[in-house]
């Protein structure tokens, strides 16, 4: 594991979501371990319900865990009173939602700046580096247009603005591409691995995307409140449930202790070699769970080469160019 001091850090994390319905509570964080390096980007897959937003929301202190520990820069946020938690928080990490939360009645350039007036940066200070921050995201033009007047990629961009004006140590994004169409989505990640590779920001990053996971130096994948596979580097098997419990779902989707799976030589393509009652036997190969992701040589939809032309667009039918596995 790398020796970088932990800016983020999460022991034993539950949180149960109290219902008066026929099936009771609903127990969304089953014992989360998990902790994320100075300059480190960390990626929580999984599918729907899986409980990646909750996990973030108290991993930001947005939520109290109905259960458990989280430690921000070393200081544990459960024991901090209100004014202390929203100090820490501004001083130390951002945060990026799907939906944007722009705030309506303020124009796009004051919303960027926002965050700057309650470090108490005087405003024309903050609007300069609001605008400087849009330019650089290719939205200074919409600078005076309100929430409401924007696309959905137009707000999303803002939203990231607004997250970067402070330099956080840590940006915590729930789906921060979700809104954003392919060639913005790559602008946004180009942005991000500069602030990752040269400013050393951290990022717990909650998607869907190969994309953006395969830009983390590791990703985690959450099913039912658990972490229950890693790949990357610096891999900690902490982060992952204990125990050697085997999990089928409805849908036949099989989930192995992390244990057994390094024992079989990882993530793989296998197929039923041999089943019996009570017994199954499985054979095939390793995989990487996310390879190495490069533009497509060819276009899907019109089969236009790109050669070695770096077009995101082809020139033959607009298609936006994807991005595929090497």
């Amino acid at each position: 594991m790398s020796d970088k001091p932990t800016i983020l850090e999460a022991e034993s994390l539950y949180h149960v979501y109290e219902s008066k319905a026929e099936d009771g509570n609903v127990v969304a964080l089953r014992g989360i371990h998990v902790n994320v390096k100075e300059g480190e980007a960390v990626a929580v897959v999984g599918p729907s319900g899986s409980g990646k937003s909750t996990l973030l929301k108290c991993l930001g202190g947005l939520m109290k865990p109905s259960a458990g520990k989280v430690s921000l820069d070393s200081k544990n946020m459960t024991r901090l009173t209100g004014l202390e938690l929203v100090e820490l928080r501004q001083n130390t990490v951002s945060f990026i939602f799907q939906e944007g939360n722009l705030l309506p009645h303020l124009n796009a350039l004051d919303n960027v700046a926002q965050p700057l007036r309650h470090q108490k940066v005087a405003p024309k200070e903050a609007k300069r580096r609001a605008l400087e921050l849009m330019t650089e995201l290719g939205i200074e033009h919409r600078a005076k247009g309100l929430p409401s007047m924007l696309s959905g990629g137009e707000q999303q961009r803002v939203a990231i603005a607004r997250a970067l004006i402070t330099n956080p140590r840590l940006i915590l994004a729930d789906e921060p591409t979700g809104a954003l169409d392919p060639i913005t989505s790559r602008e946004v990640l180009k942005l991000f691995k500069d602030l990752h590779d040269n400013q050393n920001v951290a990022f717990l990053l909650v998607t869907h995307s190969k994309e953006v996971a395969a830009f983390a130096d590791r990703s985690l994948e959450l099913r039912d409140g658990r972490f229950v596979a890693e790949h990357g580097t610096d891999l900690d098997i902490e982060n992952l449930s204990a125990g050697r419990e085997l999990i089928v779902d409805e849908m036949g989707t099989v989930t192995l202790p992390p244990d057994i799976l390094t024992q079989m030589g990882g993530p793989g393509r296998y197929s039923v070699g041999e089943l019996e009652s009570g017994k199954l036997s499985l054979v095939g190969e390793r995989i990487s769970a996310i390879g190495e992701l490069i533009l497509a040589s060819s276009c899907p939809a019109c089969k236009h080469d790109y050669e070695d032309s770096d077009d995101q667009l082809c020139p033959s039918c607009g298609s936006s160019r994807p991005m595929v596995e090497a």
